[in-house]
């Protein structure tokens, strides 16, 4: 939109790409893209919206496949991206999109959930590893 007010304007290409730099620094356009959006406007192309781009819609984010990825998950919540997109036949890409995007399911790695527990929590949970390994014996967390 800045592009097209300078162009509108009457400011030169030239002068444009000085002015976003100055105003944007690192985020502005870079030249060539301020001299493409110049040479769409002189042409008569007004719209800043994007162009329709040939190919097909994706296909893989259906109802049914929604379906086959929330049984995936629920059947096994520890299998990776990876297993499920080889179990359900669709691309890592397509199967994480439609994890966080259609079922709004976030990723969570085990290894941070002790930060998160409590003193209290963790000796709990100590003590309960102790008696599923068949011992009575309690040491102190910090011990670890």
């Amino acid at each position: 939109m800045c592009v097209k007010f300078c162009f509108l304007l009457g400011k030169s290409a030239a002068e444009t790409v000085l002015m976003l730099q100055e105003t944007f620094k690192e985020e502005a356009l870079i030249r060539t893209q301020v001299f493409e959006w110049y040479s769409r406007f002189k042409g008569g192309e007004m719209s800043c919206e994007d162009q329709p781009r040939s190919g097909r819609p994706s296909t893989c984010r259906n109802d049914e496949n929604l379906v086959k990825v929330r049984n995936a998950i629920n059947a096994d919540r520890r299998r990776t991206i990876d297993e499920v997109s080889e179990i359900t036949g669709l691309s890592w890409s397509s199967y994480q999109r439609m994890l966080t995007e259609d079922l709004n399911m976030k990723i969570v790695s085990a290894k941070f959930v002790p930060r998160l527990l409590t003193e209290d929590k963790k000796n709990h949970s100590f003590e309960c590893l102790l008696r599923f390994k068949g011992t009575s014996w309690k040491q102190p967390i910090d011990s670890f």
